[in-house]
């Protein structure tokens, strides 16, 4: 008997993943590449520091299905305002879903940093995962639907099989950590 090697599925489309210019860690784009790849995306990892215009110009030559950005430094919110409108600058990248997560700031008040997770949406993000596990976007995927939940609320339980992102520009909207997280 021969033994033949496991046929993968074909993947569902290519994910850029990477930090903010400003964020050094690691740890965080290794897990969401890690869970990436289990749902089947192929994922380009960027790594940390990367500035502005080498992820526009990588984004542009890859065309990703969607783009990650992660940061746990706190200046995500920052760095998201710059980077946003120049990765929705480019024709290519118009409608693109991207989505940012992690520790994007280091406020306590949840009505600013609600008011930062809208500036990030207004600046040109699909979602915003504001003090959220790699798991939320995992589901944010999984829900088929993404730009279907309400602003602020985290994001559910599976409702469709489908992981695409949504086809076209989606509404924008937040998902907030759960309750009993830092």
């Amino acid at each position: 008997m021969v033994n033949e090697p496991a046929r993968l599925p074909a993947p569902r489309g290519t994910v850029v993943i990477s930090s903010v210019a400003s964020d050094a860690h690691t740890w965080n784009l290794v897990l969401l590449q890690l869970l990436l790849e289990e749902m089947g995306y192929h994922v380009i990892n960027l790594g940390p520091c990367v500035p502005d215009a080498l992820l526009v110009e990588e984004c542009v030559l890859r065309r990703p299905t969607m783009v990650v950005i992660s940061s746990i430094n706190g200046h995500g919110y920052a760095d998201g305002l710059r980077l946003a409108p120049r990765l929705r600058a480019r024709p290519e990248l118009a409608a693109t879903p991207i989505v940012i997560g992690g520790k994007l700031g280091v406020v306590e008040d949840a009505v600013e940093r609600d008011r930062q997770s809208a500036a990030l949406l207004e600046a040109g993000f699909d979602a915003v995962f504001a003090d959220a596990h790699a798991t939320d976007l995992c589901r944010y995927l999984r829900s088929g639907d993404p730009a279907g939940q309400p602003a602020g609320q985290a994001v559910g339980p599976s409702v469709r099989p489908s992981v695409e992102p949504p086809a076209g520009p989606a509404a924008p909207r937040t998902v907030a950590g759960a309750p009993g997280r830092p």
